[in-house]
């Protein structure tokens, strides 16, 4: 089943939805398709071309903004999806003060690794194998970070996600 990006008026993200929920706001005058997602949805009397990206007519305000949820997509995500030891393509995740020795599983401690580098770190600290990570992991923010943690980020939602920080790398 499809997916759509939600918007808020302001262009901003707010979720994602099932297509056909989509389809129902904009049928209903609460949403307006910004970008079709190509499928047609057929039925007695005629079709309909179902939406990847809507933008809701009114304003929602949304009074609290939880925190990024950690998962392995959103890691990959946030690391484009590279090793942050070597650069290689990521298979896994690491955590940097490993978890054996008091470390936590929190954003500032997970990144993603390679197979090689994962298994060659095992349980042990950076210092001691000499290494460096390429960037600092923290957690990322914005409205568009909870969106990438939810699942397979469609190709035409990337103009709409990368105003609120994510990088074109990321689909």
């Amino acid at each position: 089943m499809s997916r759509s990006l939600v918007l808020n008026a302001t262009y901003e993200p707010l979720g994602v939805v099932p297509s056909r929920r989509a389809l129902i706001l904009v049928l209903n005058s609460r949403a307006t398709m910004v970008e079709s997602s190509g499928e047609i949805l057929h039925f007695a009397s005629g079709e309909l071309e179902l939406p990847s990206v809507v933008r809701l007519n009114k304003f929602i305000r949304i009074p609290y903004r939880h925190a990024v949820p950690l998962s392995r997509r959103a890691i990959f995500a946030r690391d484009g999806g590279r090793c942050v030891y070597c650069g290689a393509n990521a298979t896994s995740i690491d955590h940097v003060i490993p978890r054996s020795r008091g470390g936590g599983h929190s954003w500032e401690n997970v990144v993603s690794a390679c197979h090689k580098c994962n298994h060659v770190k095992a349980d042990k600290p950076l210092k001691e194998l000499g290494w460096r990570l390429r960037s600092l992991p923290r957690e990322p923010v914005g409205a568009a970070w909870r969106i990438l943690g939810t699942g397979r980020t469609e190709p035409q939602w990337l103009p709409y996600l990368e105003p609120f920080g994510v990088a074109a790398a990321t689909a």
